[in-house]
């Protein structure tokens, strides 16, 4: 069952066409293609249809559910959509139009990607960078009306271009957002353990990773290197423990983790431009702390 309104400008494209016993054959192929200027009222709901559909918003923003789930489509973004099971689209509440791309296909191909398209079984848009995705849309649009192997063989490579994107772009997102969390966690780890001895191979122990992408990385969301990052923490922690208590020199070099405190003193003053007791006394200076009530007050 299908049911729609139309409410598309004269200069939209529906294109459809009949494969051959070729063409379906092949990994991908299409049996419709176009191009919706679509206003405000725009609307398509369907319970079910043997293929796949692929949308591009080139303006304005669509509306998509199934299965309970509904998204956005805003400007630049692709979807792919299962259509054996009920979905309905639509220019998004409080948009004025939404003029999109879109292409039914189906094949092998399309559907050993459909787990990589659909990461968590969720329906997942894509935002496209640059003019790709639009040229392979108007070669699709272009060889639908021949009917050749030529065309034929250029339309499913447009067809795989068009999902490899959109595959690309999802595998790279979850490797960012999972290795932005393999660094935030070694971090973690480096704060919670500044006090002891710590190295390098503890780290990608934890990180499955090679050693260059690790630092590499490290270096990419945490603005430095592990061991800068270590020796700048312990040196806040020092600090603190300078100004607030008066524990010596040496005590604080082993509190934080640094052992000795001619090593202390060389990377503290390299950090702040002045020694462990420079910093006490200027910290101390303006104010005269006394213990009282188990913190600390002027007086």
């Amino acid at each position: 069952m299908l049911t729609y309104n139309m409410d598309v400008t004269p200069e939209s494209i529906w294109k459809r066409t009949t494969p051959s016993e070729a063409e379906l054959a092949q990994p991908y192929y299409c049996t419709e293609a176009g191009v919706f200027y679509a206003q405000q009222h725009f609307s398509t709901a369907r319970t079910d249809k043997e293929s796949y559909i692929l949308f591009y918003t080139l303006r304005g923003a669509g509306l998509i559910e199934q299965d309970g789930n509904h998204v956005i489509l805003s400007t630049g973004q692709a979807l792919l959509l299962n259509c054996r099971t009920p979905q309905s689209y639509c220019t998004a509440p409080g948009q004025s139009c939404w003029h999109h791309y879109w292409v039914h296909l189906d094949g092998v191909g399309v559907a050993a990607m459909e787990p990589l398209l659909f990461p968590g079984k969720k329906l997942t848009p894509v935002q496209i960078a640059g003019a790709k995705m639009q040229e392979l849309f108007e070669t699709i649009l272009g060889q639908m009306e021949r009917g050749n192997v030529d065309s034929m063989v250029q339309t499913g490579l447009a067809l795989h271009g068009m999902l490899a994107l959109c595959a690309q772009t999802i595998l790279a997102e979850a490797e960012t957002t999972s290795a932005r969390q393999v660094i935030l966690q070694a971090a973690e780890t480096l704060r919670k353990n500044y006090q002891k001895e710590l190295s390098l191979a503890d780290l990608l122990a934890d990180a499955h990773m090679s050693k260059s992408y690790f630092l590499r990385l490290f270096r990419r969301y945490m603005g430095t290197t592990p061991y800068n990052y270590l020796v700048n923490f312990r040196i806040t922690q020092a600090k603190e423990l300078l100004v607030l208590t008066d524990h010596s020199i040496s005590a604080i070099a082993r509190e934080v983790g640094f052992g000795d405190a001619s090593n202390f003193s060389t990377r503290f003053a390299n950090a702040t431009g002045q020694s462990p007791l420079q910093y006490r006394k200027s910290a101390l200076k303006p104010l005269d702390f006394t213990r009282e009530a188990g913190g600390f007050m002027s007086k």
